[in-house]
C-alpha cells in the first residue's frame, strides 16, 4: 500500500474561509495552523462544530488531523474547518455519506455577507426619509 492511501484529504469553504484538511490514520490529534485545537480555538462551541463529523461518524481517536486555514473570522474558519474533515471522511469511507448528509455536514453554506450598495449607508439599510 503506497502512503498516499494513508492520507484522506478535503477542502472545505464558509465565508471567506477556506480550510485544507488532512486525516491521517492515528490518535487522535487535532492541529489547526501548526498549534493545537484548544489554542486556537478559545471557544467551546467553535471546538465542537469542528469535531462535529467525527462525533457523527464515531471517528473521534481514530485519526490525526491536519488543518491548514486561512481568511474570515472564527467562526467561519471553524465551519470550514468541518466541511472540510466531513469531505475526507466521505473519501476515507463512502459508507459515512448518508450519516453526514442527513446531518447536513456535506452542504456548503453558501450565506455571504451582501455588499453594501451605493447611495445608501449599507447593505439594506437606507437613509432617512422625508418627505420636506
Amino acid at each position: 500500500m503506497s502512503d498516499k492511501a494513508l492520507q484522506y484529504y478535503g477542502t472545505g469553504r464558509r465565508k471567506t474561509s477556506a480550510a485544507r484538511v488532512y486525516l491521517r490514520p492515528g490518535s487522535g490529534s487535532f492541529t489547526i495552523n501548526q498549534r493545537p485545537i484548544d489554542d486556537y480555538f478559545a471557544n467551546e462551541t467553535l471546538k465542537m462544530i469542528t469535531r462535529q463529523p467525527l462525533v457523527v461518524t464515531e471517528t473521534v481517536d481514530k485519526f490525526d488531523i491536519f488543518v491548514r486555514v486561512r481568511g474570515g473570522g472564527n467562526t467561519g474558519q471553524a465551519g470550514a474547518v468541518r466541511h472540510g474533515i466531513s469531505r475526507a471522511l466521505c473519501e476515507f469511507n463512502p459508507e459515512f455519506r448518508p450519516k453526514l448528509k442527513s446531518a447536513g455536514l456535506l452542504t456548503r453554506d453558501p450565506r455571504k455577507v451582501e455588499r453594501k450598495k451605493y447611495g445608501q449607508p449599507g447593505a439594506r439599510k437606507r437613509f432617512q426619509f422625508s418627505k420636506r
